[in-house]
């Protein structure tokens, strides 16, 4: 697997990922470069199932995979059937755990969800693995022995989030996540002649304790390195949007509301982003910074990144779907050209009113909220202001029928350019 886009000549891999702004942590940056620079390697990234889809933070640790894979290196893709069972700690408090049936499931969906994002095919074929395969089968005589003897307690103490959860309480169970995620290391580099793992800057005290755990059990050498968190500018939290955490999976966040979640980007944050998460080259990159600094009001570097990414997560043709949707919804495209799931999906974002009936226009104004009164809607009408499926209304008593339903069902209503709603018409 090789793409032309990834850098040639001048920079290595991990120059590259050095000026993305990638690396955090590491082992140490000189063996790190030897070992990504040298040929192919293989690595480990994994993913704790503690819900039924991946989410836009982990979107990080999903895209360097693909990243590093496109680089020659073969990817090990690992979903925690046994440690999502345990949970890593939390500053906060203790973690509810999941029934094991719940999590068995979780597993099945986020393994099929990693899929699209490497291949499966040629010399650095990637391969996805369970923790529970190896870790289910171990005694906890086993366990205490083989594993937990090579771990000084005051070293898992003084990690921090220990730390901060040993006056409110810690249990075992959490206590001992470590360890479990430390093995993996080790059964991954004993099984597949894994070399390296990466995770985000919060695992560093994992990931290093299996870097030492191997080193103990007289294996290796390996290689680790964090990449760092993604934040927001305004100090909102990242991956969530005003109706909440924004997933991968396209039944709990659709591609159009994936779409403007990075269409929504702040212009502090959006070239940081692109660094992150686009597969376009250093020179594009900086090209498109310097349009989007001389040009901010197009926001070219935050369709560019809408559009890549969601084409990478939900295919060519739903992000044409979600660009052809923020376009009509302004009057500058067809609406009935959407398809029913994507138009429902726009219109929900914007807030979508249900109705048994439908009143005259001033009446679906004031009920889908885009104004307070009747009064209100009425001097909208008159003034030229209203438009229902992007036709303008001038009469200030117009009524619509069944004809005016998109797909049967669905009006589109505006206020101004900027102000719309939609409603549905329950069957």
């Amino acid at each position: 697997m090789t793409d032309s886009n990834l850098p040639q000549g001048r920079d290595s891999l991990t120059d590259d990922l050095l000026w993305r702004g990638l690396i955090q942590d590491s082992t140490g940056l000189d063996e790190l470069r030897a070992l990504l620079d040298g040929g192919s390697a293989t690595f480990y990234v994994g993913f704790d199932p503690t819900a039924p889809s991946l989410h836009v933070g982990n979107l990080m640790q999903v895209v360097m995979a693909r990243r590093l894979q496109l680089a020659g290196h073969r990817p090990l893709l690992l979903v925690g059937g046994a440690t999502g069972q345990i949970g890593d700690p939390k500053e906060s408090a203790e973690r509810t755990l999941n029934p094991p049936e719940v999590i068995e499931g979780w597993v099945r969906r986020i393994h099929d969800q990693l899929a699209p994002f490497v291949s499966y095919e040629g010399e650095n074929a990637a391969q996805l693995v369970n923790n529970l395969d190896w870790t289910g089968e171990m005694s906890v005589v086993e366990f205490l022995r083989d594993v937990g003897k090579h771990f000084p307690v005051n070293k898992m103490l003084a990690r921090e989030v220990v730390k901060a959860r040993l006056e409110t309480g810690i249990s075992y169970t959490e206590f001992s996540y470590q360890l479990l995620q430390a093995n993996d290391f080790f059964e991954l580099h004993r099984r597949h002649g894994c070399q390296l793992q990466y995770g985000g800057s919060d695992q560093w005290g994992n990931i290093t304790a299996g870097v030492d755990y191997i080193r103990r059990r007289g294996a290796g050498p390996v290689e680790a390195f964090t990449t760092p968190l993604v934040t927001k500018s305004d100090g909102t939290k990242f991956g969530k949007s005003e109706t909440g955490a924004v997933w991968l999976d396209p039944e709990m966040t659709s591609p159009y509301a994936f779409y403007q979640f990075w269409l929504n980007a702040d212009d502090r944050d959006v070239t940081r982003y692109l660094r992150y998460f686009s597969f376009r080259s250093r020179q594009e990159l900086e090209e498109l910074e310097k349009a989007t600094a001389e040009r901010p009001q197009a926001r070219l570097a935050q369709r560019a990144l809408a559009e890549e990414l969601t084409t990478l997560v939900h295919g060519e043709r739903e992000m044409a779907q979600a660009v052809a949707a923020s376009q009509a919804l302004f009057g500058r495209g067809a609406l009935d050209e959407l398809s029913p799931e994507t138009l429902r999906a726009a219109l929900t974002e914007a807030g979508l009113v249900h109705l048994d009936e439908l009143p005259d226009v001033a009446g679906l104004l004031k009920e889908s909220g885009l104004v307070p009164s009747m009064k209100e809607a009425r001097r909208v009408i008159a003034e030229g202001g209203a438009y229902v499926n992007n036709t303008r209304i001038s009469e200030v008593d117009a009524a619509v029928s069944p004809a005016d339903l998109l797909h049967g069902r669905y009006l589109v209503l505006r206020r101004g350019k900027r102000s719309f709603a939609g409603v549905e018409l329950r069957k």
